[in-house]
Order: structure tokens, then C-alpha cells, then sequence
């Protein structure tokens, strides 16, 4: 990051007199130092806005330079880091700078975690398409070149996947070039190198002219033998008297990466076998290999395996999947590897089209209760994304009997993406049975938790309504949840309150007039003099909604309702620049500070940003923010 401010300069760039553009910068560099990965994440996923705020040209020379500095964190937000930079083409100026986004998605394409590197070559290769030729071979080429030869094994893996989209477009010397380096990593010391290599073989293949295809690629075919994407080319002699046994050797490699690489490939290999007697080449020549790695000593073999062995079931039928497979899946789900458990669960739409839900529930339904409460947030995600399907094919009786409790539980969990997905998995399940159960059975579980004494567990029964209103209809909204959203108007947090003005203002259409003018608008006035600006700034945006409605509905709205309730006050503060010398309530910085380089006057920024700091999915501000920015200067 950039230094501290310098001595000899003025006022803090983002302070009194400071350039007002970079408070969004500045928020983004306050919430990615924050130590909530929520917030980091959020601030990730704002980075579009961001650069709309900066214009491209500082996008190109402040903003880039500082996320390539700063690459460092949760793989989430990583994750989301290279999945943003894939669409920036046009925030950095068009095709002419796309090479400009080069820099940090070649950082990401090199870190551990394998999810955010596919996510950085994917990036990589739709900005690919964005360049010249010409700067196709000045900036992207060199690229590849550099991540192909590079120390780690990471970069390399990488570089397998960005050589067939700048093949094309490349001239005749430099294709020579790109073709050695595919050649070096299909021969790489490191297995998980060769892997990849091997698994963009056909790709490769594609773009490349018939005399390198028979003198390069079926060579490097032979020596891997571990590619099924060339299987129908070879015909299905050769694929079963050569290319079979080569696999059973793979899937016994000493190597837990070989394993690894050819597991993964069971379902394709198996679906590429021919038609005739493949069933039989399966269950006699594969299936006893798979077995005995569902109990392999490696977690990655076992993670890649359950990851495609469930698509098995549409290839050997019903019995077969019932008798043979559906063993090894519980074994699967019972795995001490989170992550062979949850590439169970995402995939159990494959058995069900099978062997049906009713045969599948029996047989796995104790397991999958089981992970509902797993330790890993990711399997409690997929449990949850996985239970509309589950419970319509179950029915509301046995959904009640068996299920309705974990999706409540569901409501309270320490993570907050657990109970947003929990949110709208009710939404959905009321789709499903029907007002009538959702009044008798959620509504009245949901509305306790206002009363709740933890506020995030408050403000879930908030997104909760936001979510069952629709749902539900006008009478229940009406008469079940909008008592209890006005009461909580009163609440004593802050992000409680502006929550509730959010939600009056989204259950706001479903409401009848009376219900809008005599309760909803006299405590959306109220908030609107809130203490508290957000609440203030929510309860206007409310206010605003409601007037609209109510015009809808041809009911008599005065002019002087639709202004600010806030006295004195401006609803559009939030929406505008800051007039210089303006008192916005931000804590400004000290002069003592100094007038600094643009990155070191957003950190000072970014520390005077500390007061307005918060989830807005729950997050709550400290004052302390204050003392610290005051006593800590950068």
C-alpha cells in the first residue's frame, strides 16, 4: 500500500478542503483493511462503482496499481477480485488499455487456492479478446510466456489454460514460441503441472493447424495418456484395448496428483466410451478402481472423485446406481473431508432424476440432516440451496415432521450468508406449500425473533418479511408482520432501525392505503428524524416510495410530504458532492497531517472514514473510530 502522508504538505487530501472524489477510494480502502471478510467482500464487489467514480484514467493509474499492490487476502475476496476485473475492460478506457488489467489478474492466476486462480485465467482469456494482435504479442503473449516458466507450479497451471486463446492471433514465429511452452509443461516435474496440461490438450488441439496436431499434440497425447477428450478421434478399438488400461493405471498412480487428475475425469471418460457394452466396460473395468478410491488416503483424490461420481447414475441406470453407487455416497457424505461432502451434496440433482427423491431421501436423508449442522459453512450452503427440492418432492408432511427445524435453526447461524440463504429458502418453500402453512407454521416462528436479544438475529426477522411479504399476500403482511416491523421502528440499534425503514419501504406496494397512511408514513416521518443519519437517509428513501404508491392508489398526497422530514436537512446529502467547507458530520483530518501524494491522501481519507464503517447486512459502528483517528495518525 502507499506510504504514510508527508510532513510538509497541507490539509488531508479527503479532509477539509480535500478532493471529495476520493471518498469513494477511500471507503474502499478503510473496509478492505477491515478484519470482517464480509466487508472486504463487499467492498470487492463495489469496485465497478468505484471506478466509475474515478474516472478512467485514475481508475487506470491509482486504483489498478493499488489492488496489484494489495493482493492479499480471504480467498472469497480474491475470488470476487478476479471475477470483477473480467468486466473492466470498458471502466479502464476500452480495448486500447485493456492490457492494463493485466497486472493484478497475473497476481491471482498465481496464488494456492485453485478456485481463484480458474477465475483469474477465465478473466484472462475474455480480456484476451479484447486486444490487438499487435498488442496481443506486446502484452498478453509475454504474459503466458512469463506464467509458463515461472518458479511456482501455480503460475504454470495457469499458463495451460490461456495458450489456445492467443494462438490464433499470433504470427508464425511467435506460435513456434507458444507451442515449445505447451510442450515443456505436458513434461513438467510436477504432476499437478502435467495434470492441467494434459486437461487443455484438446482445446490446444483445436486451434492448432493439422501438421502441428499429428506431429506435436497425438504425441503428447501418447506420453500423458490421460486425456479423454480425444477418445471418439481414436475410435473404440484402440480406446478400449490402449486407452482403458492406460486410465487403470492412472487411477492407481503412486502419485495422489495423478489419481487426483484421472478421478476427475471418470465421468467424461466414461460417457466418451461407446455405446455398446459400455455399461458392462463400466461396472467391470472402472467402477472397481472408483471403489477403492471413495477410502483413498488423499483428501484431493477423494475431493475430485465425488465431484463427478454422481453423474455416474444417468450413465448405469437405476438398479445398478441403487446397488453400486448409492453406498459409496453415503460413504461420501460421511467423509471427514468437507470438501468431498459438499461436492456430494451439489450434486445429488444427478441420483434424483434416477432413482427418485423418495428412494434417495431413505437412503441418504439421515446423512444429509446430519450435515445441516456441519462445521463448514459451505456444506451448511449447499444443504440449504439443495431443501426447495427436497421438500417439494417430499411434501409439507414429512418437510414439517423432518426438515421445517433445521430451516429455522438455519435463521441464527453465526454466518451471515447462512441466514441470508436460510431467508430466501423460506421464500421459496412458501412458494411451495402454500400462505395457509406459511401463517400457521414460519410467519409466527419468524416474528419471535424480533425479540431477540442479539440485533443481527432482530434484523434477520426484517429480511425475513422482506422476503415472505410478496409471498404471502396483503392480509398476512398486514396483519401478522407490519405490527411488529412499526414496533421495532424503536429498536435501540441503529442498524435495526434503518433496516426497518428498508423494509417498510419494501412491503410498502403489498399494503393497502389505510394501512400506509395511518401507520406506515407517521413512523417512517418519525425515523426520518432520527438521530442517526443512515436511519434519516433510508426513512426519506421510504417516505418517497410511499408517496409514490399512494398516488397509485389515487390517494391525496400533499406536495410538502414528499420533502425531507429531516429539519434543515438535504435528502439528497448522500447523492451530491460535498461543497467545500461543508459540514457533513464526517470527522475530517488533521492538518498536522499534512497534503500528501493521491494513495497516501486516500489512506488519510480512508481513516477519516472509520465513523461511517458498516455492514450494511449488520455490521455496527463503534465511536472509538474517533479517538483512534485522532491519536493514530498515518
Amino acid at each position: 500500500m502507499a506510504g504514510a502522508a508527508g510532513p510538509g504538505a497541507g490539509p488531508g487530501a479527503a479532509g477539509g478542503d480535500g478532493d471529495d472524489s476520493l471518498y469513494p477510494i477511500a471507503v474502499l480502502i478503510d473496509e478492505l483493511r477491515n478484519e470482517d471478510v464480509q466487508l472486504r467482500l463487499n467492498s470487492i464487489k463495489k469496485l465497478s462503482t468505484i471506478a466509475l467514480a474515478l474516472g478512467v484514467e485514475r481508475t487506470r493509474t491509482e486504483l489498478l496499481p493499488f489492488l496489484t499492490d494489495t493482493i492479499y487476502d480471504e480467498d472469497e475476496v480474491l475470488l470476487a477480485l478476479a471475477e470483477q476485473l473480467g468486466n473492466f475492460t470498458g471502466l479502464v478506457g476500452g480495448p486500447d488499455f485493456a492490457h492494463c488489467l493485466l497486472p493484478p489478474l497475473e497476481s491471482l492466476a498465481t496464488v494456492e487456492e485453485t478456485v481463484v486462480r480458474d477465475k483469474a485465467v477465465e478473466s484472462l482469456r475474455q480480456i484476451s479478446q479484447e486486444h490487438t494482435p499487435v498488442a496481443l504479442e506486446a502484452h498478453f503473449v509475454p504474459l503466458v510466456k512469463r506464467l509458463a516458466s515461472g518458479d511456482w507450479f501455480t503460475s504454470r497451471t495457469s499458463a495451460c489454460g490461456l495458450f489456445s486463446v492467443c494462438y490464433p492471433r499470433a504470427s508464425n514465429a511467435v506460435k513456434a514460441e507458444i507451442r515449445q511452452h505447451f510442450r515443456s509443461l505436458c513434461s513438467d516435474d510436477t504432476p499437478m503441472v502435467r495434470r492441467a496440461a494434459a486437461s487443455k490438450l484438446g482445446e490446444f488441439a483445436k486451434v492448432l493447424e493439422l501438421d502441428s496436431v499429428k506431429t506435436e499434440i497425438v504425441p503428447l497425447f501418447t506420453n500423458l495418456a490421460s486425456d479423454e477428450q480425444l477418445q471418439k478421434a481414436v475410435g473404440p478399438k484402440i480406446t478400449l484395448n490402449d486407452l482403458i488400461p492406460a486410465f487403470q493405471s492412472l487411477l492407481k498412480d503412486c502419485e495422489a496428483e495423478v489419481r487426483a487428475a484421472a478421478a476427475h475425469k471418470v465421468k467424461e471418460l466414461c460417457e466418451n466410451l461407446p455405446t455398446e457394452g459400455r455399461e458392462t466396460i463400466i461396472m467391470n473395468q472402472i467402477l472397481p478402481y472408483i471403489k477403492e478410491l471413495v477410502s483413498d488416503t488423499n483428501q484431493h483424490v477423494k475431493s475430485a472423485l465425488a465431484s463427478v461420481i454422481m453423474g455416474l447414475s444417468t450413465i448405469l441406470g437405476k438398479e445398478n446406481t441403487i446397488e453400486h453407487l448409492l453406498p459409496l455416497f453415503l460413504a461420501q457424505l460421511k467423509d471427514e473431508c468437507p470438501e468431498v461432502r459438499l461436492n456430494i451434496i451439489s450434486n445429488l440433482d444427478c441420483v434424483n432424476e434416477v432413482i427418485g427423491i423418495r428412494q434417495l431421501s431413505q437412503s441418504l436423508l439421515p446423512a444429509i440432516v446430519e450435515l445441516a449442522e456441519d462445521a463448514k459453512w459451505r456444506v451448511r450452503l449447499a444443504i440449504i440451496e439443495y431443501m426447495p427440492l427436497l421438500a417439494g418432492q417430499l411434501g409439507v408432511e414429512f418437510f414439517d415432521e423432518k426438515l421445517n427445524s433445521l430451516c429455522m435453526a438455519w435463521l441464527v447461524d453465526h454466518v451471515y450468508a447462512i441466514r441470508e440463504a436460510a431467508t430466501n429458502n423460506l421464500m421459496k418453500l412458501v412458494q411451495k406449500f402454500g400462505t395457509e402453512w406459511a401463517q400457521n407454521t414460519i410467519v409466527p416462528k419468524v416474528l419471535v425473533m424480533a425479540n431477540d436479544p442479539n440485533y443481527l438475529h432482530r434484523m434477520t426477522t426484517l429480511f425475513c418479511i422482506n422476503a415472505l411479504s410478496e409471498a404471502c399476500g396483503q392480509e398476512i403482511t398486514t396483519k401478522q408482520m407490519l405490527p411488529i416491523v412499526l414496533k421495532m421502528a424503536g429498536d435501540q440499534v441503529a442498524n435495526v432501525r434503518f433496516n426497518v425503514a428498508k423494509s417498510l419501504q419494501k412491503i410498502g406496494p403489498i399494503l393497502d392505503t389505510n394501512a400506509l397512511q395511518g401507520e406506515v408514513k407517521p413512523v417512517l416521518q418519525k425515523l426520518g428524524q432520527d438521530e442517526d443519519m443512515d436511519v434519516k437517509y433510508f426513512a426519506q428513501e421510504a417516505i418517497s416510495v410511499v408517496a409514490q404508491t399512494l398516488r397509485k392508489l389515487d390517494f391525496p398526497v400533499k406536495d410538502s410530504e414528499e420533502e425531507s422530514s429531516i429539519p434543515g436537512g438535504d435528502k439528497n446529502l448522500f447523492l451530491r458532492p460535498r461543497v467545500p467547507g461543508e459540514d457533513t458530520g464526517k470527522v475530517s483530518a488533521p492538518e498536522t497531517w499534512g497534503q500528501s501524494p493521491v494513495l497516501s491522501g486516500l489512506r488519510v481519507a480512508s481513516r477519516a472514514c472509520c465513523c461511517y464503517r458498516e455492514s450494511r447486512q449488520g455490521g455496527q459502528r463503534s465511536s472509538s473510530h474517533h479517538t483512534v483517528l485522532e491519536r493514530q495518525p498515518l
